[in-house]
């Protein structure tokens, strides 16, 4: 009897073990800081040290070529000057007196990291680097909402005063990639390039996006290193269900950041997917009644079992199965005398359940039968143990 008591206390406790054993597990990470979001909703699916100060080393170039697109002429000619021709690092080698179109700093900028065309960037737009940086930094609060940012050059070359986070960078490519020509730039691995002194091909030095280090969806990206910086690294990448940017700063090495950025981006593939709320949906609570005020809204959802709720300042929040939140949107209440009664819809219905409970269950339902059947044959076997007794 004691056995059969054991067997049972088993077989119920399975699914719970099974389940816990199941909870999503962090990714691992060797960089100092790193993140990964939702490029579409600014959800942050993973953090490490997100808010920490860091040196961006070429990836500032996101936000210089971002600004350049917002604020100049992309036709417009741009002369180059002296000091842009010297300037140390990676360059495009620009040549003092040369004529080159905006758009073609900016890919130099972008694909091939060029320093000289950074420089001749801000020089174009607003005159000096130092004119450009304090309006760069006042664009970049904002238009782009970063608060721990502060840029003193165009390119990233080492600064004290030069700092951002990994959570300002997500948030600035998010913004960036938004704009289709800052899209198709940061998504070019080759370009001809015809200068004054060379004629030649560039290249991005994103082994991701060049397929040196193969990885399924990658869309974009950009590098950087510097002393000081270590190795820093932007991507980009999308499957049928989302789209996610991934930061890591502060590597030693160039395999652990695109070691991390694997891990990063195979987390948010594997765990989330980016969903709407239409602008006519409607959310009830305590009473009131709540709507996007009347925007189509990104939303992310984890995979499997989430929980949704909306608080009493309005805000609807998405928590996983752990309970951390993955995303907070603000509300708008309905003022109208008549209360919806609709629940919560997404363009992807919310599964409270998913395949994986539903397989559990049906496991416990299959090691129940099989229970059943070997108590009934040991019940079977007593009773006619019984009878050859009589």
């Amino acid at each position: 009897m004691k056995k059969l008591l054991a067997f049972i206390l088993l077989l119920f406790s399975f699914p719970t073990a099974y389940a816990a054993a199941e909870k999503t597990k962090d990714p691992e990470i060797i960089s100092e800081a790193a993140i990964v979001t939702d490029s579409e909703s600014d959800a942050v699916l993973y953090a490490k040290n997100a808010d920490k100060k860091m040196y961006p080393a070429s990836l500032t170039k996101i936000a210089t070529a971002i600004y350049a697109i917002e604020n100049g002429d992309l036709k417009d000619i741009a002369t180059i000057s002296k000091k842009a021709s010297e300037v140390e690092g990676t360059r495009v080698y620009l040549e003092e007196g040369e004529k080159v179109p905006l758009i073609k700093l900016i890919q130099g900028m972008l694909i091939n990291s060029g320093n000289d065309a950074a420089w001749s960037i801000a020089e174009h737009l607003d005159g000096n680097t130092k004119a450009f940086s304090e309006n760069l930094n006042r664009y970049l609060e904002d238009s782009a909402g970063l608060k721990n940012t502060h840029f003193v050059n165009p390119h990233g070359l080492y600064d004290e005063n030069h700092y951002t986070t990994a959570g300002d960078l997500a948030k600035l490519t998010n913004y960036a990639l938004k704009n289709e020509t800052f899209r198709e730039i940061y998504g070019t691995k080759e370009m001809k390039w015809a200068g004054k002194s060379w004629d030649t091909t560039i290249f991005t030095h994103h082994r991701m996006l060049k397929g040196e280090v193969p990885f399924k969806g990658v869309t974009g990206g950009k590098t950087g290193f510097v002393d000081e910086a270590k190795q820093t690294l932007a991507t980009s990448a999308e499957n049928d269900s989302i789209k996610l940017t991934a930061i890591v700063l502060k590597a030693e090495f160039k395999r652990d950041i695109y070691n991390d950025t694997k891990n990063l981006l195979n987390y948010g593939f594997s765990n989330f997917e980016t969903s709407t709320l239409s602008s006519t949906d409607v959310f009830p609570s305590d009473g009131k009644t709540y709507t996007t005020g009347g925007e189509n809204v990104a939303i992310t959802l984890p995979k499997g079992i989430y929980e949704e709720d909306i608080t009493a300042k309005g805000k609807l929040q998405i928590k996983n199965e752990n309970g951390r939140i993955i995303q907070s949107v603000k509300l708008l209440e309905d003022k109208q005398d008549e209360v919806a009664s609709s629940q919560l819809k997404t363009d992807k219905e919310p599964e409270k359940e998913t395949t994986g409970y539903y397989g559990r269950v049906g496991l416990t339902i299959f090691l129940f039968g099989i229970f059943m059947l070997i108590l009934r044959k040991n019940l079977k076997e007593k009773a006619r143990r019984r009878r050859r007794r009589v």
